[in-house]
């Protein structure tokens, strides 16, 4: 009887382990920003810590628990819990169930006395209020603050379709808007470099820049052209227009945009329809600084 002779087993490699990755730095809390004053005499901690807490609530989080607050802004429970009990003394911040703090409607008269002392803002709203009634559009200014844009004046029209409640004192990201890509595009370069290295360029359509040599591309094109225009990368049907606002020194220190239904407003109508609208009404809101 013939046996038959049995192939020889290969050895088999062990599974593939993949490589350790290195845990993601957090991101620092606004907490942790304060350290950077700590020896100071003239700072007041208890202020900025409370500021921190106002800042904390946004339109995506209107209503939050002392234990929420303190996770999102880096301060203790009994910090939180301190600066809620001055606000809520004061009429700035409330809690209906005794437990989920908002803030109080008192809060907008903070943002009243800026809007009447601020120049730019003062100057603005009538201008834009103009060009509303004139071409039926949506126009806006900001500033920048950071790593974000801060509206400070705007007029709305029904017909303009946006996924939040825009107003003065909203705040978008910088990099995926137009006003965003002016007030970058014009930035010294040192601060546009440190600007570059810590954004977190997060794709909110198809279309965001999520690159940074990109989004570097994209700020050149707006300084050779004078404008930025941002097609669908905020949001999905939504497309805008934006100029430089110039002090006199000039120094870019606001801008100007119109915001557009997509289907509805072509790329190229915004050039040679609005485009001189915004450079026109920048040019007569850059007189009232000088």
């Amino acid at each position: 009887m013939s046996l038959t002779a049995r192939r020889p087993l290969l050895p088999v490699d062990p599974p593939a382990v993949p490589a350790p990755t290195a845990p993601a730095s957090p991101k620092p809390t606004p907490a942790a920003a304060l350290d950077a004053f700590t020896g100071d005499p003239n700072f007041m901690t208890s202020l900025a810590r409370g500021l921190v807490v106002i800042q904390a609530f946004t339109q995506q989080n209107p209503q939050m628990t002392i234990s929420q607050l303190s996770v999102r802004t880096g301060l203790s429970r009994a910090a939180v819990r301190r600066c809620l009990y001055t606000l809520t003394k004061l009429g700035f911040a409330g809690a209906e169930d005794g437990s989920r703090y908002s803030l109080r409607p008192r809060m907008l008269s903070l943002s009243n006395t800026f809007t009447a002392t601020s120049t730019l803002s003062t100057a603005a709203q009538p201008i834009l209020e103009r060009m509303s009634a004139a071409l039926r559009e949506s126009f806006s200014v900001a500033t920048l603050d950071g790593e974000d844009i801060v509206y400070i004046a705007r007029t709305t029209v029904d017909r303009v379709m946006v996924a939040v409640d825009l107003h003065i004192g909203s705040r978008l990201p910088a990099y995926c808007t137009s006003m965003g890509r002016v007030l970058l595009a014009y930035l010294p370069n040192d601060q546009l470099e440190h600007y570059l290295s810590r954004v977190n360029l997060i794709p909110h359509t198809t279309r965001t820049i999520t690159s940074v040599e990109k989004l570097r591309l994209a700020l050149r094109n707006v300084r050779r052209n004078g404008y930025a225009l941002v097609d669908q990368e905020l949001e999905v049907g939504l497309r805008s227009l934006a100029v430089p606002v110039y002090a006199p020194s000039g120094r870019v220190v606001a801008t100007i945009n119109l915001s557009g239904n997509a289907p509805r407003m072509s790329v190229l109508e915004m050039q040679t329809r609005f485009l001189p609208h915004l450079r026109n009404a920048a040019n007569e809101l850059g007189v009232f600084l000088r």
